[in-house]
């Protein structure tokens, strides 16, 4: 049975756990991670996840999605994620999230990543993922509308592909020039 580490509103380790398919509790969150990989070409590779899964079956998803361990920390969950579903080795050693959402039971971190995946190179988890594709921005928010892929803000999918470009583009001398 998988556990995760359970934390506080301040995003501290509240030294408890919980099992998977066990209810929150009250007060506490769990750490969930997505890793969206983006060719260079500026598509978004996304993954159709399994009929037989609980939730959002048959739906296609953002690249790698998944929930953080017992003793991972948010960056190792998403290079196991992606190792698990897709069999592909990524090292985020010095990356942070490039966003970071609230939940009513957690905390949602969002990698973003720049690399051309030969899609017949990866080795898809068949407890997961059923399908991957390359998809452009304008296809994931009309598969959004006709109840294709998992219902999230179109504004979080057009933001995802905006940060795919300008993960850097503010420093803080660019906010002090006159």
């Amino acid at each position: 049975m998988e556990c995760f580490d359970l934390y506080t509103a301040d995003r501290q380790l509240a030294g408890r756990t919980m099992e998977r398919g066990e209810r929150t509790p009250d007060g506490f969150y769990r750490l969930v991670i997505h890793v969206c990989i983006f060719g260079t070409d500026g598509r978004m590779l996304i993954q159709q996840r399994q009929p037989f899964k609980a939730s959002w079956s048959n739906l296609w998803d953002v690249s790698v999605g998944g929930c953080a361990i017992t003793g991972d920390t948010s960056r190792t969950a998403a290079e196991r994620e992606v190792k698990e579903e897709l069999g592909l080795d990524i090292d985020l050693a010095g990356a942070r999230p490039v966003l970071t959402l609230s939940w009513d039971h957690g905390f949602d971190d969002y990698y973003v990543l720049t690399r051309d995946v030969d899609l017949n190179m990866l080795t898809l988890q068949p407890e997961e993922v059923q399908a991957v594709r390359w998809a452009e921005k304008d296809e994931i928010l009309r598969m959004i509308d006709d109840s294709l892929f998992i219902p999230y803000e179109k504004s979080l999918i057009e933001l995802l592909f905006t940060r795919r470009m300008n993960r850097n583009a503010q420093t803080r001398a660019d906010w002090t020039r006159g």
